[in-house]
């Protein structure tokens, strides 16, 4: 039996990760769970279903909250909260695996304390390894913790690598080929691109996600983001990440190897199979929730290069791939602020990119940096950008 922490229970990668849990009983087990205040009722009926003994929400009204909808239910389950309630639930003496499902900088904190314990993370949460790659990476060798990425991308190329450590592939790998969607505006002109609303950005043509990540699709904010996760997580030049226009998303990744092979991972394009394979490693198992791709159902696959006039926020981000300091943690946060001013309404889509800029030109970066500085420059970089925004919106 595995022993399973959550965190983002009620999150779609959260929603997923217990789809697969319910159909391998016999093999997977939820120790604790993690969620926001947006869905505590979802968290109760999660809580029922499968009876964790510890369970973090945000504040301590949530856990009233919380408590009064169970009921009578459920009184052997601890509930606490807060940023300690994050790192109590992701280093549970229990478990082995942590599925990290949480969006943005809040998933760093209990990701770094569930390293310190050794633990295997199954890693959604691609905002820590931006953040604080050159942090977090070490940390994983120091405490000989594994990090299986949940992002399909990333599963693609840890499969296609055979899950191997980078001294293991190191003079094989000649280059990795990140592929992308296109997201919602891939055939749009740049004039149209420009009136781009909120709804038709929330529009992601083959994948299932949250509003942040979607958003972030439909910039290739995400493939860039992408791009910093995989140097980092596979320990390469940066120059050697080739993204890659996929429209079909079948294709997940490749990795290209010194003898000229390209070997890569396909399949539909649902999240469960990358959470299947992240909680199943290192072995294989067969799954009735994952849906099969028949390659005699495919008509086509094509490939094209990215358009970074059309979507600067994919050059930007392969810029600051090539930091080492906290430049990355800079981006991360100044794009999380403005993707939520967007959704809001505060800023058009057009704007976003420039906007991003803004802080990134005012930063004075610090080098080699640990987690102190990185923590630091999230904080900055979040004040920075909401004084900005707030003065464009004034």
């Amino acid at each position: 039996m595995k022993h399973i922490s959550l965190l983002g229970s009620t999150g779609s990668i959260g929603t997923q990760t217990l789809d697969i849990v319910e159909s391998h009983k016999d093999s997977l087990s939820i120790v604790a769970l993690a969620a926001g205040s947006k869905n505590i009722e979802l968290l109760s009926q999660q809580i029922r279903q499968f009876h964790p003994e510890l369970v973090s929400v945000p504040t301590e009204t949530d856990i009233d909250i919380l408590r009064e909808k169970l009921g009578a239910d459920c009184k052997s389950t601890e509930i606490v909260c807060g940023d300690q309630g994050l790192i109590d639930v992701a280093t549970h003496g229990k478990v082995e695996t942590v599925v990290t499902g949480v969006v943005g900088f809040l998933g760093l904190k209990p990701t770094a304390a569930a390293i310190r314990k050794g633990k295997t993370i199954a890693l959604a949460n691609k905002e820590t390894l931006v953040a604080a790659g050159a942090a977090i990476m070490p940390m994983v060798r120091q405490y000989d913790a594994q990090i299986v990425p949940v992002d399909s991308e990333h599963s693609a190329i840890f499969q296609a690598l055979g899950g191997k450590k980078a001294a293991d592939y190191k003079k094989e790998l000649d280059k990795i080929w990140l592929t992308a969607s296109g997201g919602p505006f891939r055939t749009w002109t740049l004039e149209q691109i420009r009136n781009a609303t909120v709804d038709d950005a929330l529009k992601h043509p083959n994948w299932s996600m949250g509003p942040k990540i979607t958003i972030d699709s439909s910039t290739l904010m995400n493939k860039g983001l992408e791009v910093i996760e995989a140097r980092w997580l596979f320990d390469v030049d940066p120059a050697s990440i080739n993204v890659v226009i996929h429209p079909q998303s079948i294709l997940h990744s490749a990795v290209e190897f010194v003898d000229g092979s390209i070997v890569g991972q396909m399949g539909v394009p649902d999240m469960r199979l990358p959470i299947h394979y992240a909680l199943f490693f290192p072995e294989r198992t067969y799954s009735s929730r994952v849906p099969r791709l028949n390659l005699l159902d495919l008509n086509q696959m094509t490939f094209e290069k990215p358009d970074t006039t059309r979507f600067p926020c994919l050059a930007i981000a392969q810029r600051i791939a090539a930091e080492n300091n906290t430049m990355p943690c800079v981006l991360n946060a100044a794009n999380e602020i403005v993707v939520d001013f967007f959704l809001k309404g505060f800023v058009k889509f057009c704007d976003m990119a420039s906007q991003i800029e803004r802080v990134l030109e005012r930063h004075k970066p610090v080098e080699k940096p640990n987690l102190d500085d990185i923590l630091d420059a999230d904080q900055w970089a979040r004040r920075e950008a909401v004084q900005l925004l707030s003065a464009v919106r004034s």
